[in-house]
């Protein structure tokens, strides 16, 4: 059995951590929004992904989120940590750790510090020796943008052939790399598209799984563009993913987690504060992100 057959089809979340006016993380605004998002047909949920400010975030407040969300998740969806640390053994200490709270899978961001160091050979060591001795199944995580690291297609090849690595997240956006990738590893390897930008291509590819930011604001929309796809209703899919396209540009690409978590807050999720450094939208730029929210036929939160 390879290790990814624990992990569900659909869209995922990488969950938005809100936090106080004190600065503090507010962990029962953070189960009550997984109680809003447990009323749409998810297949899953990241906890400590790049969009919950995770470099931010210490050691226990990790913990906790990691802790809460597998208590609150609906049964059935897959619960997935982000477990990247820039040593090996750091990597290994937050993995098992979150296998001990009951995540089903890590995401793993590769080591990026030392990025001019970061070769195949040192890559696929690092991987290696992770999925050896992780309790639960590895997801390669691929965000060139935060990392400066790529991990190429033959290294995603040579790692996709160990049992306990069973697939990968790519957030690059490049659809011809995606179909590369899909080209390349076995059908029982998960890859999940790491952006809203590429949902429908990535779909059209044989992707069947994505980790998407949008999934926070807009999980209904984001559901629907598959089930419409997998119905075979290709127009009404495209239609939908097209009206979708500016607003996922905008609370990712344009302003990051602050227009994420202002759209959130405008349709009624639970995203109060940034952790500094970051700063919230200027009142111009949240003018903007509402003018997208609308356009984009967005409505409250699922009721």
């Amino acid at each position: 059995m390879h290790s990814s057959t624990i992990l569900n089809d659909g869209v995922y979340p990488p969950m938005l951590t809100p936090f106080g006016e004190d600065g503090r993380v507010a962990y029962d605004a953070f189960e009550r929004n997984i109680d809003t998002w447990n009323r749409s047909d998810l297949g899953g949920y990241v906890a400590l992904g790049s969009n919950s400010e995770t470099p931010y975030l210490s050691d226990e407040e990790r913990r906790k989120l990691v802790e809460i969300t597998v208590r609150t998740a609906r049964k059935g969806a897959t619960v997935i940590a982000g477990t990247g640390g820039e040593s090996t053994a750091e990597t290994i200490r937050r993995t098992e750790e979150a296998a001990k709270l009951g995540a089903a899978a890590a995401l793993v961001l590769p080591p990026f510090y030392y990025s001019e160091q970061m070769t195949d050979r040192v890559i696929i060591e690092h991987f290696t020796r992770l999925a050896d001795a992780s309790p639960i199944p590895i997801l390669l995580y691929h965000v060139p943008r935060f990392t400066h690291v790529s991990l190429p297609v033959p290294v995603i090849a040579t790692l996709s052939r160990h049992p306990n690595i069973g697939g990968m997240k790519d957030s690059s956006g490049d659809v011809p790399r995606l179909a590369a990738i899909m080209k390349t590893v076995s059908p029982a390897f998960r890859v999940f598209v790491g952006t809203a930008s590429a949902w429908y291509p990535a779909l059209t590819l044989g992707v069947r799984a994505g980790i998407m930011a949008l999934a926070n604001i807009a999980p209904n929309q984001c559901i629907e563009v598959q089930r419409l796809f997998e119905e075979g209703k290709m127009q009404e899919a495209r239609d939908l993913y097209a009206r979708l396209l500016p607003l996922n540009v905008a609370v990712t690409a344009t302003y990051g987690v602050p227009g994420l978590k202002f759209a959130a807050q405008e349709l009624g999720y639970e995203a109060a504060s940034l952790r500094r450094p970051l700063l919230p939208l200027q009142e111009k730029e949240q003018d903007a992100v509402r003018r997208l929210v609308s356009d984009a036929g967005l409505g409250q939160r699922p009721s």
